[in-house]
Parts: structure tokens; sequence; C-alpha cells
């Protein structure tokens, strides 16, 4: 038995709900990320909204092809530095200039979740981490990037933070479920109150 529709096709979200136990499909959601990010900022809307209405989006869409019972996650994640919202890098030049903008700064990265149930939201939550990076040079990102290519194109920000991307960072501050895509602990409180889960 299902016990929740993952509207993404994240092997790593899909991982941490499994092992958290929970029986899981993936229906990835068909949706232009790109169009709709662009949109909302051309709104002024600030990086958590951002992220929060995306993983809104993809649940809605999963949702509506769902059987009306069933539980829809929605997942979005957010790069942010000064209101500036990064997005994932479409090549490796891209990714080059993206974290020549975020050596030596501090960042933050959101994590929305949106749970879908006959076709309304009935729950969602953006966690929110800090994260520092150390300073580089030029040549020093280029050889980060000959190593970490291509695995760091499907990563906001270029970077894997549970693998070799983790090198990067002096401090990582906040939940390291969120900085891996998922609130895990977050949809897992909210789905015991429900009564799905157990300790």
């Amino acid at each position: 038995m299902i016990d929740l529709i993952l509207a993404s096709a994240s092997p790593i979200r899909r991982q941490l709900l499994e092992n958290a136990g929970l029986n899981i499909e993936s229906r990835p959601a068909r949706i232009d990320e790109d169009a709709i990010r662009e949109s909302l900022q051309a709104e002024d809307a600030g990086p958590r909204d951002i992220a929060d209405t995306l993983a809104e989006f993809k649940a809605r869409r999963v949702a509506e092809s769902a059987p009306p019972d069933a539980l829809v996650l929605g997942c979005d994640q957010i790069l942010s530095v000064k209101r500036r919202v990064f997005a994932k890098p479409s090549n490796k030049d891209e990714a080059f200039e993206q974290l020549k903008q975020l050596q030596g700064q501090t960042h933050h990265l959101m994590s929305a979740a949106v749970l879908y149930e006959e076709n309304k939201p009935v729950w969602r939550h953006v966690g929110v981490v800090r994260m520092t990076m150390h300073t580089f040079s030029d040549d020093q990102i280029a050889t980060y990037l000959d190593t970490a290519w291509p695995n760091v194109s499907y990563c906001v920000g270029a970077y894997q933070a549970e693998a070799v991307g983790a090198r990067l960072f002096s401090r990582i501050e906040g939940d390291w479920f969120s900085v891996l895509g998922l609130p895990l602990l977050d949809v897992l409180s909210h789905l015991r109150l429900r009564g799905m889960l157990s300790p």
C-alpha cells in the first residue's frame, strides 16, 4: 500500500522517505519551473515564497491525476544570496559563475515541502539552512568542477554537500535533511500527527 506519492524524480528524496519506512510512489511533476520562477521574481516574491510556490505547483500537478484520497508531496529547493535566487546551472560555465559568486559568502538554502490531499494543500513547510563557503581562486573552482561535473549539474548552486561538495564549506547551520532537498523531520512529524506513523 502506498503511503505517499512523491511529485519528484529525485532519487535522494525518495530514498530518505523510504529509509524512514514509508512506501513511496514517484511521479515527477511536469511544470515549467523557470517560467514560474521568473514570473514570481517579476512580482518581487522572496526566495522562501518562490520555493513554497514551486513545491505547491508540483504537488497540485501530480494530485490532478492521482486518486482523490492520495497524499501527494511536492518539494522544491531554492538557493539565495541577498534575495538573489539561483537555479540549477544549465552548463559547466554557468556552474563556474555560480560558484564564483557563492565563494566566500553565506547563502541560504531553502527546502520547501507541500502536501496535497483531495486537490488542496493540507500542510506546508520551508526548511532554511545557512551555508558558508570558503574562498576560492578561479583555478580551484575549475579543478572542483572537473571532479564534480556532471553530478552537480542537477544541483542548485552546483554542489553536492553530501559528496565532494562538502569540501567547499566552512560551516553549515541547520537541518541536514533540508540540505539534501527535503525537510524530512517536519514531514515525518506531520505524518505522525495524522496517525500514519508509529514510534
